[in-house]
């Protein structure tokens, strides 16, 4: 009888699962000596691969290149068309084969040892003739696929793409890639967003609605309904005292116009830092249950940033 399409699912996961984790428990013995030979680089990275290891070069190339790690990925039949004047002298290759035998590789490796370019192999025979070629070799596990006839690259691949992921990651660390670094990589869509700062996005000056503690409520009320953020910062001398919603305006709704704006604020509201990231201001709102955030430092009043803002910039 037949498998059911989800036990055949689960046995493909924990083939993959095992493999990986033997991948971590017999990681290369030069993964150390590799980072620190490409972080010496003065060049870029090239990374190729032939079939589904082409596949994978290419995300590892892209990973790379995200991450602060100058890479490209080239395919090994353009590269024998051509491609090969891509690679310097003052770069390095990472070769993917899985037998280490893929006859599309060879002028690559020629084209190394020729220049002397530094060679990475990533194969699962050390014996190979790409292991024997490159001067460091990235060994991953004899271990099974998952594809039942043990034909179709399935946790071979897995495993290059895990272990290139290993190194991007390693790269990046001993670089000291941070936060800012990561977003001028990627200024666009969520995840940029995500890492925008408050500044970028908060209302300022003209735009924000400020009172003073003895502002009339019936001018504090036009003041909330021109800037159309549907509250009202009532600050002294700069600093930031308190805050007016409507919460605030139904409470006090008895003889309301007779008082000032410090007599109906709420004091001490919740406020957030400009170097915030976008993500932080919405965590900040989502605790609170509030979509007006306050931008102060030291105290002092400086913008505003509503949940909409938030919208707009794709994070919420």
């Amino acid at each position: 009888m037949t498998d059911t399409p989800s036990s055949i699912a689960r046995t493909v996961l924990t083939i993959e699962a095992r493999a990986l984790m033997q991948l971590s428990e017999e990681l290369p013995q030069n993964f150390d000596e590799v980072v620190s030979r490409l972080l010496r680089l003065q060049g870029r990275v090239i990374v190729s691969g032939m079939g589904k290891s082409g596949h994978v070069a290419n995300k590892i190339a892209a990973t790379l290149a995200s991450t602060g790690t100058p890479a490209q990925a080239i395919h090994p039949a353009e590269a024998s068309h051509g491609d090969l004047g891509m690679i310097t002298k003052s770069d390095a290759v990472i070769l993917i084969s899985n037998s280490g035998e893929t006859k599309e590789l060879v002028d690559i490796i020629a084209y190394c040892t020729r220049f002397d370019i530094p060679l990475v192999a990533m194969t699962k025979r050390s014996n190979s003739t790409l292991a024997r070629a490159a001067d460091h070799v990235l060994q991953l596990p004899d271990v099974p696929e998952a594809c039942a006839l043990q034909l179709a690259p399935t946790t071979s691949t897995t495993l290059s793409m895990a272990l290139g992921d290993a190194l991007a990651v390693a790269l990046m660390q001993h670089r000291g890639f941070d936060r800012e670094t990561y977003h001028s990589f990627h200024p666009g869509g969520t995840l940029g967003a995500q890492l925008l700062r408050v500044s970028a996005i908060m209302h300022r000056n003209g735009a924000l609605p400020i009172v003073s503690p003895d502002t009339p409520m019936g001018e504090t009320l036009v003041i909330m309904s021109t800037k159309g953020f549907g509250v009202a910062a009532v600050i002294e001398a700069g600093i930031l005292k308190g805050i007016i919603t409507d919460g605030d305006l139904r409470r006090n709704l008895d003889g309301l116009t007779e008082r000032t704006a410090g007599d109906v604020a709420t004091y001490s509201p919740h406020s957030i830092n400009p170097d915030a990231l976008l993500t932080e201001a919405l965590a900040l709102m989502n605790a609170h249950k509030i979509s007006t955030l306050m931008v102060t430092d030291e105290g002092f009043l400086l913008g505003l940033v509503h949940i909409h803002d938030l919208l707009r910039a794709g994070v919420a």
